[in-house]
């Protein structure tokens, strides 16, 4: 990025607001729009994410940051009263990271600069004569500069801690005097003089620029390019960095950090939530090191604060009319904030709270629909413990921690994250059991079915990224004594040793040994019709839901069709929602007893055979199709004939070559296995995918689509008969030319006319066609001269357009391209704009300038994807097809696409 000359890169926090998230940071930002607020905020400046990417650039700092720096700098002493580390009154300040998407954890903060061998007994001054509070800053200093800017290991200065407390026989860090913690600081300085290869720095503005900097280079660690991946953040943003005047927690029993929530950001209830730790500083509750106590404990600690505290959350929600996280900390009866953000929150809060804010009137309908999404709904209808039957099947109750992140989640128990990763990629399903996580857990965290902590509660790092991923969290299970080295964990004498299976319920913060069954979210059976959401007994989350899907449905345009095969799925999809079949696969109904039909038509020699094959087909086809009918009666079906390669229908090449060997050498010569091995041969291909399937299959075996046309439409004669509402459409699969689509349209024509005057009826049946292939896409506006419609086979147009075989690059390669970030998500699960999107709008625009009146649809899996939903809502398609346990996703999304672009989408609390 190219540097401007003119260009601002430092703000005041009295400058911002929380419109600059771009430019600020949301940390940034945030103070900016509390201290806009009058709230009590210590005084500081923001250094702009354009400087970051800079920085990221050149690999140095703009030329004119460090002025600008020092001019803030000058204006925060004399507000202060004091410079950056003077000895005998040293101003202190935070090094804090802060990038537009809230990433906890991933990137540096350092703090209490300015502390040094020459200032630490000025600091000691200021707290009155407090040597103690100011030795204890100071190793605080040394250790959080040593292990994120000098690169040290951190585990050597925790060693070196749990030693001093072991000589002096106690457990706590506080109860660790001056005399002690001086002696720590000087262990400290040797082990950064040692590892980094320097002394740690005694220049206060040394010191500053050095963290600035390693907040910069925070931006592209290994964990937060992960997280940025998980949470599909861009790569570019960059991040700020906050330079904050230091206030302290650690000055005794009447000082104390904490963090706050407006509300429950497990459930969503209102209340009054958070932790607090007394004589503790900044990193310490979110670390999970020390368990806190809850909020509401600070009522009987410190009453004063703890009013003004409830004031000032109560003032930030309804200024942001949402769930704030509130960081702060009182400083000797002063309270100071030090952040806020719109707060991470799981899926039921989500809902719950859009409705909530409602009621309150605090936003409307279109924004409560902006604050949930599609994943979130999903992870609300996975399945939850069944509490009855834990137990029954050798299952047993360990203990109870605080539930952090809702779900049910089983695996096996493993104690770090390299093993959750090496395990979970072999097909293992895993629990990663910590005594707390830090933010190199993250791949481990990723990897694992669940999380497991002994310490931390709702606030620490487990807690928070959990709830952002939608990973089922259990922490502060203090019973459970976690012993990593080993490899095992203790619980009232009873021991579990990794790869034991462990069933953790981040609903209730249970934790069990063994298995526990699983039954049906509430969302799941209120979408079958088990569950009303207005009865009595209804689930509170089930009425949430059901609100936000009624506005959903009211403002949608996409209409939402299903996948489906047969009636039972087909029923399944009407329950949840589903206006239609947009995808209808014909080869499914040729697996099992089946098979053997399909045989007889591939092996057959004459005319006569195969016609016979197909006149013993179509009465099976025609059952098919009318029990599919009577199902979506009064909905369209949409019939895709006969698509994938006949070999597929035929014995592996390999398993029969030695069947047939075995029995020649057994001279036991069996017909008809010699007639499918020279058939499996003859049909043999190299590349199945782009061989003889689709349309091509039509055109080379005579009667096969006409088979099938011929059982649509007497299906649909029939039920029109028995005076129900049929409504087919026959979709040709694999065209590339308008040539093929014609010949196969005239062949299906003629059958339906033929039917129509048998039954005496009119059908109606409309013909179209899948773009699957880069050349129909191409070539759209002159398909749809013979097509009545489109739907889009995103699944085959993204590996014709990469050139993939999805089978085999999935499997081989796929991960490396995503660790390099080649790609930010896998183009099979959500669209690719740029290249099989392009093909998409192109299709559409000349396929409805040549027939206005076209329908247009996507039958690929993307239909249920939804990032891809909005897509195709702003290209124009009429409707979105998908497996039935996606519709309701599918549903809400294309309801979120709608709202969007009538009004400016909501908060964002990535």
């Amino acid at each position: 990025m190219s540097e401007n000359k003119d260009q601002k890169f430092v703000y005041d926090f009295t400058e911002g607001n929380r419109d600059l998230k771009g430019l600020l940071g949301g940390k940034g930002a945030n103070l900016a729009e509390m201290t806009n607020l009058g709230l009590p905020v210590p005084p500081g400046f923001t250094i702009t994410t354009e400087a970051c990417k800079v920085y990221l650039d050149t690999g140095d700092e703009p030329a004119a940051l460090r002025d600008e720096v020092s001019t803030h700098l000058d204006a925060l002493e004399q507000t202060m009263g004091k410079r950056l580390g003077q000895a005998d009154n040293p101003l202190l300040v935070s090094v804090r990271s802060g990038a537009k998407f809230s990433m906890p954890g991933m990137m540096d903060t350092v703090l209490n600069i300015g502390l040094s061998d020459a200032s630490v007994a000025g600091l000691a001054q200021q707290a009155g004569g407090d040597e103690r509070f100011a030795w204890d800053s100071y190793r605080r200093l040394i250790q959080m500069f040593g292990k994120t800017v000098l690169g040290v290991d951190g585990e050597l200065f925790e060693e070196a801690l749990e030693e001093a407390k072991r000589a002096k026989n106690v457990t706590v860090d506080t109860d660790l005097d001056a005399a002690d913690l001086k002696k720590l600081v000087k262990q400290f300085k040797k082990i950064v003089s040692r590892e980094a290869g320097r002394d740690f720095p005694q220049d206060p503005r040394e010191q500053m620029d050095l963290a600035i900097c390693s907040v910069f280079e925070s931006w592209n660690t290994d964990r937060a390019k992960l997280y940025r991946r998980q949470e599909r953040i861009p790569g570019d943003l960059g991040t700020a960095v906050n330079i904050c005047s230091m206030v302290f927690g650690n000055l005794g029993p009447d000082s104390g950090t904490g963090v706050a929530f407006t509300r429950d950001p497990a459930s969503g209830h209102q209340g009054v939530y958070g932790d607090y730790l007394q004589n503790a500083q900044g990193e310490d509750v979110v670390a999970g090191i020390r368990n806190t106590v809850p909020l509401a404990d600070l009522e009987t600690i410190d009453k004063p604060s703890y009013d003004q505290l409830m004031q000032i959350m109560e003032t930030l929600e309804t200024h942001y009319k949402d769930l704030c996280d509130i960081e702060f900390t009182i400083e000797r009866g002063q309270l100071w904030m030090l952040q806020t953000r719109v707060g991470k929150r799981t899926a039921g809060a989500a809902f719950r709270i859009a409705t909530q804010l409602v009621d309150q009137g605090l936003i409307d309908e279109a924004e409560a629909l902006q604050r949930v999404n599609g994943a979130q709904l999903a992870q609300l209808m996975f399945p939850r413990f069944d509490e009855t039957a834990h137990g029954k099947k050798g299952s047993k109750l360990l203990g109870r921690g605080i539930a952090a992140s809702p779900g049910a989640a089983v695996g096996k128990a493993v104690f770090d994250s390299y093993t959750a990763v090496k395990w979970s990629r072999s097909g293992e399903k895993v629990i990663l059991i910590r005594r707390e996580t830090n933010p190199d857990d993250l791949d481990g965290m990723i990897a694992a079915e669940g999380i497991l902590t002994s310490r931390g509660g709702k606030t620490s790092h487990a807690a928070v990224v959990a709830r952002g991923m939608g990973k089922t969290c259990v922490c502060g299970a203090e019973e459970l004594e976690v012993d990593t080295k080993r490899r095992r964990m203790t619980v009232n004498g009873t021991v579990i040793e990794e790869g034991d299976v462990v069933s953790v319920d981040g609903s209730t913060g249970k934790v069990y040994l063994g298995e526990v069954p699983v039954v049906p979210s509430p969302v799941v059976e209120y979408f079958e019709g088990r569950m009303h959401a207005g009865a009595d007994d209804a689930d509170e989350l089930v009425a949430a839901v059901h609100r936000i899907m009624a506005y959903a449905d009211r403002v949608r345009r996409l209409r939402v069709r299903a996948n489906a095969d047969n009636a039972e799925d087909a029923l399944r999809a009407r329950r949840f929602g589903a206006q239609g079949i947009g995808l209808c696969r014909t080869e499914h109904m040729f697996l099992g007893e089946r098979r053997e039909m399909v045989e007889k038509l591939i092996l057959a020699d004459t005319d006569d055979e195969r016609e016979e094959a197909l006149r013993t087909l179509l009465p099976l086809q025609k059952k098919d199709f009318i029990e599919l009918f009577e199902a979506m009666d009064g909905l369209p079906v949409t019939v895709r004939l006969l698509d994938p390669p006949l070999h597929e229908f035929l014995p592996d090449i390999t398993e029969l070559s030695v069947r047939v060997a075995l029995a020649e050498a057994r001279k036991d010569h069996n017909e008809n296995d010699l007639r499918l091995l020279q058939a499996v041969h003859k049909l043999h291909e190299q590349n199945p995918m782009l061989g003889l399937r689709g349309v091509r299959l039509g055109l080379v075996i005579p009667g096969l689509f006409a088979m099938q046309v011929r059982a649509i439409a007497e299906a649909a004669a029939e039920r029109k008969n028995a005076k129900s509402d049929p409504r087919a459409e026959i979709m040709i699969p694999l065209v590339g030319t308008v040539q093929e689509l014609e010949i196969v349209r005239d062949e299906a024509e003629l059958v339906i006319a033929e039917v129509e005057a048998a039954a005496g009826v009119d059908l109606k049946l409309s013909l179209g066609t899948m773009i699957e292939l880069p050349r129909a896409a191409l070539t759209a506006g002159q398909i749809a001269e013979a097509a009545e419609f489109f739907s889009f086979g995103t699944n085959d147009l993204t590996q014709t357009v990469w050139g993939f075989s999805r089978d085999d690059v999935e499997a081989s390669f796929f991960t490396a391209y995503l660790e390099k970030g080649i790609f930010g998500v896998s183009p099979f699960e959500t669209i690719d704009r740029d290249g099989v999107g392009k093909l998409v709008r192109d299709a559409v625009e000349a396929g409805r300038a040549t027939r206005p009146n076209l329908k247009l649809g996507v039958c690929g899996e993307h239909g249920g994807d939804p990032e891809s939903v909005h897509f195709f809502h702003e290209v124009g398609l009429d409707y979105v097809s998908c497996s039935p346990f996606r519709i309701p996703v599918a549903r809400l999304e294309a309801g979120r696409a709608a709202a969007v672009n009538a009004k400016a989408a909501g908060s964002d609390s990535r």
